[in-house]
């Protein structure tokens, strides 16, 4: 009865042992294909980054064109949280808004009231009185903080590709010392164990 356990102990290992030897040759491929993937965002982001702006521009237009004034679409909401996040009222200024859909059936000569200086009181909108209006339009503003989110991903991407080239570097070593001296290695300092 004894001896079947030990028997079955040590299939099991010599079993274990041979799925983690293969994971270990297998980890340098896997690696090396995340790190490649990487590269890929790398490039693109920066090759595409140029291209947001246009992307941008005619994105926002169609959205600025949808906007019924209402909080129950999402347009409406997405132009209303933008305005009011970047600080920035219509395109390219407030005066954008003259040529939308919501403007010619408003027909009150005013702009979304989002568009009103966060610091003004009593702000309505109106065309009367644009002092009281973000004066900076919502396309530079997007963009530019798209850039630089699009930025932050690519140096993400760049460090986590860096570490993992030092992990590959690393496994590729164990790996060459390995084939020419297969025999298992203590590391042994000072009479400890390392």
């Amino acid at each position: 009865m004894g001896q079947c356990g030990i028997t079955s102990s040590k299939t099991v290992l010599v079993f274990l042992n041979l799925i983690f030897f293969l994971g270990s040759s297998w980890f340098v491929i896997i690696l090396l294909l995340v790190f490649m993937t990487e590269v890929a965002v790398v490039v693109l982001g920066y090759i595409y980054r140029a291209k947001v702006e246009d992307e941008v521009n005619g994105s926002i237009r169609n959205v600025y064109d949808e906007y019924s004034g209402t909080n129950s679409d999402a347009p409406s909401r997405a132009i209303d949280y933008v305005q009011r996040q970047l600080q920035c009222c219509g395109i390219h200024n407030y005066s954008d808004w003259m040529n939308t859909r919501w403007f010619n059936e408003t027909k009150n000569n005013s702009v979304p009231i989002c568009c009103c200086k966060s610091n003004t009181e009593a702000c309505t909108g109106s065309l009367a009185h644009t002092e009281d209006l973000y004066p900076e339009g919502c396309e530079v503003l997007v963009v530019k903080k798209l850039k630089k989110i699009m930025m932050y991903v690519i140096w993400a991407a760049l460090t986590f590709a860096a570490i993992q080239m030092l992990g590959m570097l690393c496994a590729c070593v164990v790996l060459c010392r390995w084939s020419r001296d297969p025999a298992y290695e203590l590391l042994i300092t000072g009479g400890t164990y390392a």
